[in-house]
């Protein structure tokens, strides 16, 4: 390889080493071009891009990019998954392990998540976690389900106080003093005598008492 090739090689993994966040390291002595080409189109699905790459090269970029922890990760034929911001470490951990395990060839060494350093079991337990869906899912599950609790709470004593208002609304209603059969007939009677009255007549008098007058005491004859 020519020294401006590896040149550039050096500067791009620099720039890659120096964005990347998150990748994973891997042993991919064994693999087939075909093997390998399908490993690509997959991981390129969750955000990374799978690149194989010279020892000698990556840890020059490494250090240009302040990447040491990567360089004890570089032994052996190394192939490195440079995830994006918006990829999904999970979905291509699962997916290198998943290939791993089927070929019995691909062996996981470690990564680097988020500026730590994961080791290659760290690595294989990432790979059993959700989605990056789901996991967004449970999290936003786990913010709704308090607030939803607390919202039940709050609401609970208004439902009751509708509840209590209600039923002694009803019970009012079933309590009101009905009117009696009689009471309604004789409040019907008096319209009727009102109505028979003609308009302007008076009313029947009662009959006045007589006034008797004391009889006078008779004169007594005078005495001669």
């Amino acid at each position: 390889m020519l020294k401006q090739d590896k040149e550039r090689i050096v500067t791009e993994l620099t720039a890659e080493l120096a964005a990347a966040e998150t990748l994973i390291v891997a042993d991919y002595r064994g693999l087939t071009n075909k093997q390998l080409e399908a490993l690509r189109d997959q991981l390129l699905q969750h955000g990374a891009r799978f690149r194989i790459v010279k020892n000698t090269l990556t840890r020059r970029a490494a250090e240009e990019a302040g990447a040491e922890p990567l360089l004890v990760l570089l032994e052996g034929p190394t192939a490195i998954a440079f995830i994006e911001s918006g990829g999904d470490p999970a979905a291509v951990a699962k997916a290198l392990a998943a290939t791993a395990k089927d070929t019995n060839v691909l062996l996981l060494k470690g990564g680097i998540l988020e500026g730590k350093t994961l080791s290659a079991a760290e690595v294989a337990e990432l790979a059993t976690l959700p989605p990056l869906e789901v996991l967004q899912g449970q999290l936003v599950g786990a913010i709704v389900a308090p607030l939803t609790q607390l919202l039940a709470l709050v609401s609970a004593p208004l439902q009751d106080l509708h509840g209590l208002i209600d039923a002694r609304i009803a019970q009012l209603g079933d309590s009101a003093p009905a009117e009696s059969p009689n009471r309604e007939e004789a409040e019907a009677n008096e319209q009727t005598e009102t109505e028979d009255v003609p308009a302007g007549s008076a009313s029947a008098e009662p009959a006045v008492q007589e006034e008797t007058e004391e009889p006078q005491a008779q004169e007594e004859p005078e005495e001669e």
